[in-house]
């Protein structure tokens, strides 16, 4: 597996306009060392990466000026050109974050002047009246407020401008929208442009700080018009459905974030917003900027999703946090979540109701902030007998199933929430004996398995109440959800479940006891179960229970393997399972593949001296069952660690599996066997490169990490060994008539054999080659398996001569060449298809291994002399002109129309 490269970062290189170069290559010293020759060095690269590190040095530079106290006229007309700068680039540009985060540091000396610049340049950006550039000036004031000190204190100063020129792109930009109507394109970017307008916005008035005092300003001046003209946009977008709706969601916000900003006094702004969401705005008592910028949200006919994003303001831009609004911040609290109700049963397009979901989850979130300061009237209509949390566990259960993933994810937060919002509500501290908790796990529990959101809000219950209070309601619990695991679309849920259990019932026994006498009652509750179903269940059950449950149990509680192999084995004699059963033995196999491959055994020396015995093992690999077999061999091919050495006595059980196994009749094993042996091989090589190292050093392996004390070398040569029997028990498998399985079997073999052990180069080490085995008996039984009736085994073969070095064409002599040569023309001529097929394949082989017969190179050697392009040399024209033929062959092999000469 090759190592991916690291992507390069790309920034675009900052630049200055013609009059900022030329000041400061007026004011640039000599010597190179103040700061307009910084500054001018770092616009002349045009490597953004370069330009970083040179930006990175202009608050140094100054805080050497500053030791000296001056900030003389080069410095201001710096500042002023590194104003220009930050406000030129993209807001994407990592320039323009390295070059804020520097100037945050700048010395303070310098900060007025700098705020002076940077005020002076921004007033400028203001001022334009392209409306297409409207988006960058937006970007440039979004920018200014995020953790930069001199860009959020410019703003400040020029705040009543900043809202003039927010006011004037929502109008002209939404007019522009409205101009577009049709043209999808230009809609997209301008709405685009709308969303973030409106964001900034709201970012402006949060993060100012001058709006604290807005309501003591008189209605007449500037800033509160603006803000006016602003809260009335909003105002009109979040009742326009042919605006986004990710727009009308953000007005909700702006409208009630305005609102509390501009309204006076605070106390009564609660009550405000519950009559609007409830309709009940009575005009006479509210202000006259208040009817004239919400007038459309003041009626009884305020769209769905107006009134949905009203809540989402509420919920989101009020402060909840311990109470600070009072009785009267709790009752709209409660109207908020009736009108939520209201809306839910109503609204059925699929982004709204996404939309509602969050929102409601949200105003769980807020119950809990109000609760944990509460009145006892607010906690007697949200505890757990309340209406309103028993339509919350509706909405719960009417959702729980819902297509959307999203929406699935926010129904286990507001159940998760409800358990807390229900415990804030109690005086009683045990959750577990609680009436409402008891009635709600057995209302779950009475539910069928196959409702995918059972499993999640019984998690959560596991979360809050621990899961003995859910053992003591069903004790079998374990073994309902491992007999539900056959079904693939509930096994992740089921082992989600599984998971939070036993991990919560490990920490509370550990808990409760001082030694490990925990232990057993963990093992009865959740070992056994899965025990019984590795031997006994389905074949979909005991795969995904070993794919899903077992690394997770194990990852829990690695010292459980001895548990399972002491009982599994006590059964393997009794149960060693048949063809159409796998038996204790077969579960046996399986926990320790599992366990080994998820690095649960050290070394394999520790399963073959310490849990289970070679005669075991060899059980395995000759079982009946095919999978017990793959596991076993699993089990010796995989480990968690690409460099764990094989011992001899593994190679001993893999070649003895090899022996009697590449005829297996099953498409798929055949495939498993392959690929594991593969991952085998690759162990093989990784670790030989090891021991290569360590012979080097003359060190020997240390005990604690592999097999033996061992020389590195002995290993070596142990693994040559090895690889060789391989390859000669592969080679006499495809002798002569052998069957299609056992020649695709050891063909593949062969080809991963040439590819992870390929020929080195540059002086790399390996520890095997394939071609090292290759003599001319071998090489002749290759080229005969081009002979056979299967066009895979065809392609296996061709494959694997194409890995072996061009050197071992040296086998054949020249007459034996000229053979096989006559040998495909006598075939291209067959009537037979499958011989058309192989001579093509003979013509393929001579022309890549450059082994075309003598006597036809000298022809067309000759004919190449009356060519006109006689430049090409011989070998070129021969080959090319065999390649048309063998196509031609070819072509004649699979569309059955034989290949004659004229």
């Amino acid at each position: 597996m090759g190592v991916k490269k690291k992507k390069e970062m790309q920034v675009t290189a900052l630049t200055i306009c013609h009059q900022d170069l030329q000041t400061l290559r007026a004011l640039a010293d000599v010597e190179g060392k103040n700061l307009a020759s910084l500054l001018l060095h770092c616009v002349q690269l045009t490597d953004g990466v370069s330009q970083i590190r040179y930006v990175k040095q202009i608050v140094p530079l100054l805080e050497k000026a500053d030791k000296n106290g001056t900030c003389d006229s080069t410095i201001r007309s710096c500042l002023d050109i590194l104003a220009g700068i930050y406000l030129c680039l993209s807001l994407k540009n990592p320039l323009k974050k390295v070059l804020a985060s520097s100037l945050n540091g700048l010395p303070e000396f310098f900060l007025s002047e700098a705020v002076q610049s940077f005020t002076s340049r921004l007033q400028e950006e203001l001022n334009t009246a392209d409306l297409y550039s409207y988006r960058k000036v937006i970007d440039n004031i979004s920018s200014c407020m995020e953790n930069f000190n001199l860009g959020r204190t410019s703003v400040s100063n020029l705040l009543k401008n900043v809202l003039h020129f927010l006011q004037k792109s929502l109008i002209e930009i939404s007019e522009e929208n409205r101009k577009f109507a049709g043209n999808r394109i230009v809609q997209t970017q301008l709405m685009n442009d709308l969303l973030v307008c409106t964001r900034v916005s709201v970012m402006v008035v949060q993060k100012v700080q001058g709006f604290q005092r807005i309501h003591l300003n008189i209605s007449s001046s500037p800033m509160w018009q603006n803000m006016c003209g602003l809260l009335g946009i909003f105002t009109k977008f979040l009742s326009d459905d042919d605006l986004l709706q990710t727009i009308q969601s953000t007005s909700g916000l702006a409208v009630v974030l305005f609102i509390k900003t501009m309204f006076h006094p605070p106390e009564k702004i609660p009550d405000l917003i519950s009559s609007m969401l409830l309709h009940s705005v009575d005009c006479t008592s509210v202000p006259e900027w208040f009817l004239n910028c919400c007038r459309r949200l003041c009626g009884a006919d305020v769209p769905q999703p107006a009134l949905l994003f009203l809540c989402q303001g509420t919920l989101t831009m009020l402060d909840w946090q311990n109470a600070r609004m009072g009785p009267r911040g709790e009752a709209l609290l409660l109207d908020t979540v009736h009108v939520l109700f209201t809306l839910s049963s109503q609204i059925k397009e699929s982004t709204l109701e996404m939309f509602l979901s969050r929102i409601l989850a949200s105003w769980t979130n807020s119950a809990i902030h109000v609760l944990e300061s509460s009145s006892p009237s607010l906690k007697d209509s949200l505890n757990g007998n309340s209406s309103i949390v028993k339509r919350l566990l509706e909405y719960v259960y009417t959702h729980w199933e819902h297509p959307l993933d999203a929406l699935r994810h926010q129904t286990k937060i507001i159940f998760r929430n409800i358990l807390q919002m229900h415990q804030l509500t109690i005086e009683n501290s045990d959750l577990a004996t609680d009436h409402f908790i008891v009635e709600l796990t057995e209302s779950l529990l009475r539910l069928e398995w196959h409702i995918k959101g059972k499993y999640t809000c019984l998690g959560c219950l596991v979360d809050y109440v621990g899961v003995e209070h859910i053992l003591a309601l069903a004790k079998t619990i374990p073994s309902q959800i491992l007999e539900v695991m056959g079904d693939q679309s509930l096994v992740p849920y089921a082992s989600d479940l599984l998971e939070t259990m036993f991990k919560n019932h490990k920490s509370h026994l550990k808990s409760q006891t001082v030694d490990s006498a925990w232990i057993d009652e963990w093992h009865d509750t959740w070992v056994s179960p899965l025990l019984l179903i590795l031997c006994e269940g389905n074949l979909d059950q005991k795969s995904y229970v070993i794919d899903y449950y077992l690394p997770k149990l194990l990852n829990c509680n690695p010292e459980s393997l001895s548990y399972m192999v002491k009982i599994l084995q006590t059964s393997a004699d009794a149960k060693t399972g048949s063809y159409n059963s796998r038996g204790a033995l077969g579960a046996l196999m399986a926990c320790l593949r599992t366990a080994r491959a998820h690095g649960h055994l050290q070394s394999a020396a520790d399963a073959w001296g310490n849990l289970v015995t070679s005669a075991r093992i060899k059980q395995g690999l000759i079982h009946q069952h095919c999978q017990v077999r793959l596991d076993t061999l699993g089990l010796l091919c995989e480990s968690n660690r690409s460099t764990e050495i094989i011992s001899p006595e593994e190679m001993q059980w893999i070649q003895f599996f090899i022996t009697y196994n590449l005829n297996n009749p099953s498409p798929g094993v055949r495939q498993q066997i392959c690929s594991l042996l593969k991952k085998l091989f690759c162990r093989i090589q990784e670790s030989s490169q090891v021991l290569y190292k360590l012979e080097q050093s003359k060190a020997k392996c240390e005990p604690e990490n592999e097999f033996t004390k061992q020389h590195p070398s002995v290993s070596l040569q142990q693994y040559k060994n090895f690889m060789s029997s391989i390859c000669n028990g592969l080679f006499e498998a495809l002798f002569p008539g052998s069957s299609y399985p056992t020649r695709f079997s050891a063909l593949t073999i062969l080809g991963s054999m040439a590819e992870v052990f390929p020929v080195p180069e540059g002086g790399v080490q390996t520890v095997y080659q394939l071609s090292h085995d290759i003599d001319i008996g071998r090489l002749e039984t290759l080229i005969e398996c081009f002979t056979s009736t299967f066009e895979e085994v065809k392609i296996l073969a061709f494959d694997l001569l194409m890995k072996l070095p061009k050197t071992i064409v040296q086998f054949l002599d020249s007459e034996k060449l000229q053979g096989l040569f006559q040998a495909a023309l006598e075939l291209s001529k067959s009537t037979k298809p499958y011989d058309c097929v192989t001579a093509s394949y003979l013509l393929n082989f001579l022309i890549w291994q450059n082994a075309l017969p003598s006597s036809l190179s000298a022809y067309l050697k000759t004919q190449q002399v009356a060519c006109e392009d006689g430049d090409k040399s011989a070998a070129v024209v021969e080959r090319n002109t065999l390649m048309v033929v063998r196509g031609d062959i070819y072509y004649a092999g699979i569309t059955g129309y034989p290949h004659t000469k004229e």
